[in-house]
C-alpha cells in the first residue's frame, strides 16, 4: 500500500472511528455528518469521498465487499459449485481484512442495541444479492437462476456468520467472526445434501 493509499486508510478509519464515538454518545438519530466531519476535522464534502452516509460510516464493509466479489475472475470452464467456492474464499478473504481494519466489535455492540443498524445492513446485503446475481449472470458464467442461488448462498453465509457471531458476542464470547464464518460454510453441504426430488 503506496503512502496515499495508507493516508486514505487512515481518514476512513477515523472518520468510522469518530462515527461509532458518536452514535455511542448520541444515538443514531442525533449523529449527523456534519457532527462525524467536525469531529475529524474535515469537511463533509471529503467526508463524502469516503462514504455515501452516515449509515455506510458506522456499518462499512458491503460496499468492499461486493466490489471484490465483482472483481471476482473464474477460472475459464469452472462449474457453479466451483464458482460459489471462489466466492466464498473472496467472502473470506474479506472477512480476515473486515477484522483488521474495522471495529466490528462495536459495530456489532451497536446493531444489538440499535435494530435500525441491523436494518440497513441487511438491505445493503439485499443490495449484494442483486449486484453479484447481476455480475454472474450478465457475464454468462452460470444460469440466471444459478446465478440468483450462488448470490442468495453467498450472502447467506455472510449473515449467518455475523449473526451467529452477534449472539456470541452479547453472550461474552471473544470468538471472532471468522470461526463463524468457517462453521457457517462447514454446515451448508451438510444440510443443502437432500438429494434431487422426483419428478
Amino acid at each position: 500500500m503506496g503512502i496515499r493509499d495508507q493516508r486514505k486508510a487512515e481518514t476512513s478509519r477515523k472518520i468510522q472511528a469518530a462515527a461509532l464515538d458518536l452514535v455511542e454518545e448520541l444515538g443514531l438519530e442525533a449523529t449527523t455528518v456534519a457532527r462525524i466531519a467536525q469531529r475529524v476535522g474535515i469537511s463533509d464534502r471529503t467526508f463524502f469521498r469516503y462514504f455515501d452516509s452516515k449509515e455506510s460510516a458506522i456499518v462499512p464493509g458491503q460496499g468492499e465487499l461486493v466490489v471484490a466479489l465483482m472483481g471476482f475472475a473464474p477460472a475459464p470452464g469452472a462449474t457453479p459449485a466451483e464458482i460459489f467456492q471462489s466466492l466464498l474464499q473472496v467472502c473470506r478473504d474479506h472477512f480476515s481484512a473486515e477484522i483488521e481494519q474495522h471495529e466490528f466489535r462495536r459495530v456489532t455492540r451497536l446493531m444489538i442495541s440499535d435494530p435500525k443498524l441491523l436494518l440497513i445492513a441487511t438491505s445493503r446485503e439485499q443490495e449484494l444479492v442483486i449486484e453479484l446475481s447481476r455480475s454472474l449472470s450478465e457475464r454468462r458464467l452460470v444460469t440466471q437462476m444459478q446465478s440468483l442461488l450462488i448470490a442468495e448462498m453467498v450472502a447467506s453465509t455472510w449473515r449467518v456468520a455475523w449473526q451467529c457471531f452477534t449472539q456470541a458476542e452479547r453472550a461474552g464470547s471473544a470468538a471472532a467472526p471468522s470461526e463463524f464464518f468457517e462453521q457457517s460454510v462447514h454446515e451448508m453441504p451438510q444440510i443443502s445434501a437432500i438429494g434431487t426430488p422426483g419428478p
